[in-house]
């Protein structure tokens, strides 16, 4: 493969890996770590993330659990959580803090369903982004017409199943969503 081609490559692949990641923060009716686990608890004077104070674990079919380490900790924990304003229940359990999913409303969905659209077409933009900056990349090389065709074309090609992945990402947060 050229090593223009394979650098575009990398680079939307870092791209469809950063829509991934911002897809698991969108809630949904299931429970997952990525909701919480980047929330940012005051600590002996220190912002450190709810990761790195417990264990976060998922309790089927609508509860997360965080087995913090320190006990004294679990209730600045519970506060850091309800002041995210995700919309989830939380109680102090000792050294756990549960948290309870409710089900989402309709409207609730709506908006849900619009964010993760919205960051599609961000993707999406960010990919043709990439493609312009690709395709002026291989015009800079100097080579002949043919060579330059056939880069752009092998350019297009990865873009085009860039975008594919991005819509069937998106098809699966909109099913998750909807459940």
């Amino acid at each position: 493969m050229d090593p223009e081609l394979k650098r575009f490559k990398e680079e939307l692949l870092e791209a469809i890996s950063h829509f991934k990641s911002e897809l698991q923060g969108v809630r949904t009716s299931r429970p997952t770590s990525r909701l919480i686990e980047d929330i940012k608890v005051e600590y002996f004077g220190q912002m450190t993330p709810v990761k790195q104070l417990g264990s976060i674990m998922i309790v089927p079919p609508y509860e997360m659990a965080v087995g913090v380490w320190d006990r004294g900790a679990a209730s600045e924990v519970a506060k850091a959580i309800e002041a995210a304003n995700l919309g989830l229940s939380v109680s102090v359990d000792g050294s756990t803090v549960r948290l309870h999913l409710p089900m989402l409303s309709a409207d609730r969905r709506e908006e849900l369903l619009k964010l993760a659209k919205t960051m599609a077409e961000k993707e999406r933009i960010r990919v043709r982004g990439l493609r312009d900056e690709a395709n002026k990349r291989v015009k800079a090389l100097g080579a002949n017409e043919d060579v330059q065709f056939t880069l752009k074309e092998g350019i297009q090609e990865l873009t085009n199943e860039a975008n594919k992945e991005i819509d069937s990402l998106l098809a699966a947060k909109t099913e998750e969503i909807a459940e």
